[in-house]
């Protein structure tokens, strides 16, 4: 996987998240540069967020610096377009 990479990965049971993967093994991820996709519109499945981003009512939390996710059960690259659309989406905080 390269480092400047922007991948999609989703979770059992921890949810959707965006950011770029430092490592992987056959159970957990550590991805920097993270942010979870708590919801989204503008999308039908996470495969489509990989591709085009996602609307502008959907939910990103703050971006953390590194985090490890148990149990990944996809993970997707994504594509400049969709890079550029998560990476510039607004926070959701409260």
């Amino acid at each position: 996987m390269q480092n400047e990479t922007y991948y999609i990965v989703r979770a059992d049971r921890a949810g959707v998240f965006f950011g770029k993967i430092k490592e992987k093994t056959a159970t957990s991820v550590v991805m920097t540069d993270v942010r979870k996709i708590y919801y989204w519109e503008g999308a039908n499945a996470v495969e489509q967020i990989s591709q085009d981003g996602v609307g502008s009512d959907s939910k990103l939390t703050v971006t953390v610096s590194e985090m490890e996710i148990e149990g990944w059960i996809q993970i997707i690259p994504c594509t400049e377009r969709a890079t550029s659309n998560l990476k510039n989406h607004k926070e959701w905080k409260r």
